[in-house]
């Protein structure tokens, strides 16, 4: 089996599909792989490291793909490229199946076998192949570093001799698998930090990690979580008591980190602009969901701005912010993913269509759409949501901004506000990136 790896050409787009680690681990399983050249660079992994562990280097996309069983991509192609595809031959990448109907549809109709990897079910034995989990974690880590850059005060309790320097107040706000390496992040680091979650099993992560949990723990509360371990959407009465907790307690924060995402769905508000205009002077935001809208209207897309005395970080694609162990990371999950699949004997890709990993990931084959989720997403018309556009919908949601303070209008302004967008992130999750987590509110995303 031929395994072709492009480059990312997406804005922002930094990472690569593979790694010498994984190129050499699937020539050891009898494939042979093909790199285009320059495909790592903005990893700061080169040419040469992939031609060491045995790939070999094509000089454009088209020779790259042609000939080639699979195609491994981070983020979902753009048009140009998926003209270079033949029919049978497939693709493994982030797809954003569920909100780029396009894409699906346009994959489809060039008989591509599309994995969306994205959508790898949350059970055990997915767990290593799952590449929101993984890109989420540096995310989450990398929004504390983010989030200091724009900070004018430390962090930890320091004792000087011209006296003590008070350690600052961190919230993390949607306790997945970002916010869970952001409190850890923050600890380390020496904050005081709170963090909060509609999902009860977030309470006992967050404490375990030496968090503050805060939230409305009321019966609702309890029955928050899905079967899939996802947030539920929630009341609501319960936005309102839950917001005016926030409230409450936002005022006291020097730096709050924002991770809330639901799968499919615009991100949830939980940063209002009365909230921000209640923060302290030099006080930071970093909304890791802005790829999705946003859990605080005033951050931009793409963009560090102040409102209110309050710095608000909304960098796209935050994954792509550490390209290289974001890479080493996404392309073991791609490994992890496709070793079952590859027969010992003969190098040959067999799909098992009984199989509960390929059943969630396998979105189109044979020129059919196959996944459940996506077709009734398609048969919705989520599918006109458009990643590149995620900056128009925050221009939108900015100017409704000062009406968010009701979760009800709040709710309603963000779904308008993603039927432009749609990634990263990606992010978006952007130039697509996973959004955040896919541990919870912020997860798979996210």
């Amino acid at each position: 089996m031929k395994i072709a790896v492009l480059k990312e050409r997406r804005d922002g787009e930094k990472r690569v599909a593979a790694s010498p680690d994984s190129v050499a681990k699937f020539i050891s399983l009898g494939c042979s792989v093909t790199v285009e050249t320059g495909a790592g660079d903005a990893a700061s992994i080169l040419d040469g490291a992939f031609k060491e562990a045995g790939a070999t280097i094509a000089k454009t996309p088209a020779d790259t793909v042609k000939g080639a069983d699979l195609v491994l991509k981070i983020a979902r192609p753009l048009e140009s490229e998926i003209k270079l595809f033949s029919k049978g031959q497939a693709l493994a990448c982030h797809a954003y199946a569920l909100t780029e109907g396009d894409t699906v549809k346009a994959l489809n109709d060039q008989g591509v076998t599309l994995f969306a990897m994205e959508l790898v079910p949350r059970i055990t034995r997915a767990q290593s192949m799952d590449i929101l989990s993984s890109q989420a974690n540096m995310s989450g880590y990398k929004a504390v570093l983010d989030a200091l850059e724009y900070y004018g005060r430390a962090l930890p309790m320091m004792s000087t001799a011209a006296g003590r320097v008070n350690p600052a107040n961190v919230f993390i706000m949607g306790v997945g698998v970002a916010g869970l390496q952001a409190i850890a992040t923050a600890k380390r680091l020496g904050a005081i930090v709170h963090a909060t979650d509609v999902r009860p099993a977030t309470k006992e992560q967050v404490e375990s990690l030496g968090g503050k949990f805060l939230a409305v723990e009321n019966e609702e509360f309890q029955q928050a979580q899905s079967d899939g371990g996802y947030a539920k959407e929630m009341s609501d009465d319960y936005k309102r008591q839950q917001a005016e907790l926030i409230a409450e307690k936002i005022q006291k924060m020097d730096i709050v980190i924002t991770t809330a995402l639901i799968p499919g769905r615009p991100a949830p508000v939980l940063v209002t602009e009365d909230h921000v205009k209640s923060m302290k002077p030099g006080s930071v935001i970093v909304d890791l969901a802005v790829e999705a809208g946003g859990n605080c209207p005033l951050s931009e897309y793409g963009k560090v701005v102040t409102k209110h005395d309050v710095t608000l970080i909304g960098h796209a694609n935050v994954p792509s912010r550490l390209a290289e162990t974001t890479s080493q990371l996404f392309a073991r999950n791609l490994l992890n993913f496709l070793t079952p699949m590859i027969d010992k004997d003969t190098g040959k890709m067999k799909i098992d269509r009984e199989d509960a990993v390929i059943q969630g990931t396998l979105v189109c084959m044979d020129g059919e759409i196959v996944q459940d989720r996506v077709k009734e997403a398609l048969g919705s018309g989520s599918s006109k949501q458009a990643a590149p556009k995620k900056a128009a919908a925050k221009k939108a949601s900015k100017k409704s901004g000062p009406k968010k303070t009701g979760p009800k209008k709040a709710g309603t302004k963000k779904a308008a506000a993603k039927k432009a967008p749609a990634e990263t992130q990606e992010a978006a999750a952007p130039a697509q990136t996973p959004a955040n987590d896919s541990a919870g509110t912020d997860g798979k995303e996210g």
